[in-house]
């Protein structure tokens, strides 16, 4: 495919991911520092795989930002990116500084990732961590129909596991999840790495526990489309907020699992169509807030800003969004 043909917005992410292996061209430190103190080991059978979405959550929020506004301005979104894509190659990073200063250069602690840790360890499940050497799942390649590329890299990150000796990883984002289970063993002969997602393992080790959110609370579940249409999860989340007490799952009537409405991020589309992005954004709130729900859960970083996002502009910020992984941590008293 013709790099002129793929928008400036997914440009700009793809050539951070083939030069600096993040979709920010962030310095991979920065996403690793949420894991400093927690002492995982660099080298296991398992691990756990952060990517890219929770690591730069704040830093891409910011850029997500920008773009938006761009976009409603005279200027547009393109330019912007088609600069920042330009500059980079003269070792100018704006968009970098951009992000920084929007996210007050505070050191990505990703508390996803952090509770996501404590539940697998609560639950007996003690994972290593790649730290900056982790790779990234190179799913945007894939997704720009640069095939090529993403076999190079596949294979790449393959290699490097298997001579890390990892057999088994666990996931949290979706996309990242879908990229090593299901793409990674069409293009790289031989994959024998067991690749779950985060909640399927949570699901498996739950059933007996004593599992009590601190409050009583009416929680609203949005599936994100890769965990959902891809992954085909959808009732292991609800079959898990409903096993703990102080829960009441409140949803729409129909769109929900398969039939879901999407929150309008993901796969890039929030950096080429920012505007489109925030209305399905919004439109996706209204669903979840007209069910009463005072929390809603979800499973994906994109999500995550994606619906808070759309709460905000709906003038509903009492509505908490958060991660399941940080729901679990509560009711394991770990939160």
């Amino acid at each position: 495919m013709g790099k002129d043909l793929i928008p400036p917005g997914m440009t700009y992410l793809v050539n951070n991911i083939i030069s600096k292996d993040n979709i920010l061209g962030a310095a991979k430190e920065e996403g690793a520092r949420w894991a400093k103190d927690l002492d995982l080991p660099r080298q296991a059978k398992t691990i756990f795989f952060a990517g890219c979405g929770y690591q730069y959550s704040s830093e891409i929020e910011s850029l997500m930002g920008l773009s938006r506004k761009m976009d409603k301005s005279a200027v547009g979104s393109e330019l912007p990116m088609r600069l920042a894509g330009w500059q980079k190659k003269f070792g100018v990073d704006l968009a970098g500084v951009y992000r920084k200063v929007a996210s007050r250069g505070e050191p990505s602690e990703a508390q996803v990732l952090r509770d996501a840790v404590k539940v697998l360890q609560k639950l007996g499940i003690n994972v290593g961590y790649l730290a900056e050497n982790e790779p990234c799942c190179s799913a945007p390649l894939y997704f720009t129909g640069q095939q090529q590329e993403f076999t190079k890299k596949a294979r790449i990150t393959y290699q490097k596991m298997k001579s890390a000796s990892i057999e088994n990883i666990i996931g949290i984002v979706p996309s990242c999840t879908y990229a090593l289970r299901e793409l990674f063993p069409k293009f790289v002969e031989g994959f024998d790495i067991t690749v779950k997602h985060f909640i399927e393992v949570v699901a498996e080790k739950i059933p007996g526990r004593e599992l009590k959110y601190p409050q009583q609370v009416k929680v609203g579940y949005h599936d994100p489309c890769q965990l959902g249409r891809y992954l085909g999860i959808t009732g292991l989340p609800r079959q898990v907020l409903k096993s703990i007490k102080n829960i009441e799952l409140v949803e729409p009537v129909w769109t929900k699992e398969e039939w879901s409405t999407c929150c309008g991020g993901g796969g890039g589309f929030e950096a080429v169509f920012p505007e489109l992005s925030e209305i399905l954004a919004v439109n996706r709130a209204k669903e979840l807030a007209e069910t009463g729900a005072e929390i809603i859960v979800t499973h994906c970083p994109g999500c995550i800003m994606q619906l808070k996002s759309g709460l905000k502009a709906i003038k509903k910020q009492d509505i908490e969004v958060l991660d399941m992984a940080q729901v679990m941590a509560a009711a394991l008293g770990e939160g």
